[in-house]
């Protein structure tokens, strides 16, 4: 396997040797000048394998040799439509409304700009740094942005709540003060908590479930988030998914992502839901947030306030940007990093016209490696008791991918795609396949189609008599 997986270990401490475990039958179909299938394998990889030695760990193995692995596979076509889940998913025949009418590349007075307006509150945000009202047409949006600087409008946007990126070079990106604060960060980031090494064993799992009775409480939205908590879902955790009420997510998109969990409605803001919370952290094992890094603190939700009041926990984040610099606190999503890291550059067209890669390989990526990191966390925790916090960021991922030789793009060749079909109170689902199943462990999803907000904020019964908290 490639640099991607071998850094991984190196950043998370695993056995380099890991690396060897890994077998792929051929290169993944995704066709861009820089080497996002290598990306794509090897986050996927690093998924299976942080699985099977978690698995091998509960099954009493306490101290496995890299040789004791189980071999994984990755077939490139399951690894292509794992990362290109949104374009292929189906709801009644009918593809995913992926991109809103206001998200995408726009001219500006000295450049280009990207835009991301899906969600309603994003594109009112727009409209009203752009002072256009609500029923203003896209071609009103691209005169008005036409006579801004890029750079302006980024810089408005960030005060505003709107979400806009310049489109750089990934020249011009290295020399930007966040760029260079990603160079001093890893990979992805494993650090133990201390002061805590009580008894917070996973207990024995059974042999197809290797997070059998791990319970997750997951607070992400969009991508990245949701593809490591679906991640985590589908090797067996108990994954609840919290969300505001007043912050609706996409319907397509939480059935994209929502494979295998329950979904419940909370609004932290009022004392008797933030005390539920609450009372569902004391139960949990994982807590998984992708939020901008400081935008929970004022729930008690930082990993200091988290692993004081639950020792041994497990905290995973996924950013945009990252956890420190100028800009980790700027709201940004895939195509926004793509925009800002000079990604989006290195994919213009023969016109000057900013392209992208052909899926939303960050999110993705970052999702499966967060995965992977939470459940590299999860056996050490099994081990030592300790708690952890783990981090990764879709601009690390980014500047790792940008930090590879580049090569002519060439065009995917035909391959099959394998999705999965269900049948749900709402009508028919199709998503993607699922592509981290390991020797022994699940080979499906264990649902398809649950309905966003539809379950009660509570731990399901069954937990395994055998793990200990």
């Amino acid at each position: 396997m490639g640099t991607f997986l071998s850094t991984f270990l190196s950043d998370s401490a695993e056995l380099p040797e890991l690396a060897d475990r890994v077998r792929l039958s051929g290169p993944v179909p995704l066709s861009s000048p820089l080497p996002v299938g290598d990306l794509a394998a090897d986050s996927i990889a690093a998924t299976k394998l942080m699985a099977s030695l978690l698995h091998l760990v509960r099954s009493e193995v306490r101290d496995p040799k890299a040789d004791e692995v189980p071999r994984v596979g990755s077939a490139p076509q399951l690894v292509a439509g794992a990362f290109r889940s949104d374009q292929l998913f189906r709801w009644n025949g009918d593809p995913a409304p992926a991109w809103a009418p206001l998200s995408g590349f726009f001219a500006s007075s000295d450049g280009w700009v990207r835009t991301h307006a899906n969600y309603p509150h994003h594109e009112a945000a727009l409209r009203s740094l752009l002072r256009l009202a609500g029923s203003a047409t896209t071609e009103a949006v691209a005169r008005a942005i036409s006579r801004r600087s890029a750079l302006d409008l980024e810089d408005e946007a960030s005060d505003s709540g709107a979400v806009i990126s310049a489109v750089r070079s990934p020249s011009s990106w290295r020399g930007h003060p966040q760029a260079q604060s990603l160079k001093a960060a890893p990979f992805i980031s494993l650090v133990q908590q201390a002061g805590d090494s009580g008894l917070h064993s996973l207990g024995s799992a059974d042999r197809h479930a290797p997070l059998e009775g791990v319970r997750v409480l997951d607070l992400t939205r969009v991508i990245a988030g949701p593809v490591a908590t679906r991640s985590l879902a589908f090797f067996g955790a108990d994954v609840l998914r919290i969300d505001n009420p007043g912050m609706p997510e996409l319907p397509w998109q939480y059935l994209d992502t929502g494979q295998g969990k329950r979904s419940a409605l909370l609004d932290l803001g009022y004392k008797p839901d933030r005390d539920r919370l609450e009372q569902l952290l004391t139960d949990a094992d994982v807590v998984v947030s992708g939020y901008r890094p400081n935008s929970l603190n004022q729930f008690g939700l930082s990993p200091v306030g988290l692993h004081n009041r639950h020792p041994g926990l497990v905290i995973g984040r996924v950013s945009a940007w990252g956890q420190s610099g100028p800009w980790a606190e700027r709201r940004g999503f895939d195509s926004i990093v793509q925009a800002a890291s000079g990604i989006a550059q290195i994919h213009a067209d023969g016109t000057g016209r900013p392209g992208a890669l052909p899926a939303q390989a960050l999110d993705h990526s970052a999702g499966y490696l967060l995965a992977a990191g939470i459940m590299s966390a999860l056996r050490r925790r099994h081990l030592d008791g300790h708690g952890w916090t783990v981090d990764i960021s879709l601009a690390r991922v980014a500047h790792e991918l940008l930090a590879q030789p580049h090569s002519p793009q060439a065009e995917a060749g035909p391959y099959e795609i394998q999705t999965v079909n269900a049948e749900t109170l709402e009508g028919t689902v199709t998503c993607a396949a699922p592509a981290i199943s390991i020797s022994g462990g699940p080979n499906r999803y264990r649902w398809i189609g649950s309905q966003w907000g539809a379950d009660q904020p509570e731990w399901a019964e069954s937990r395994s008599a055998s793990g200990e908290r």
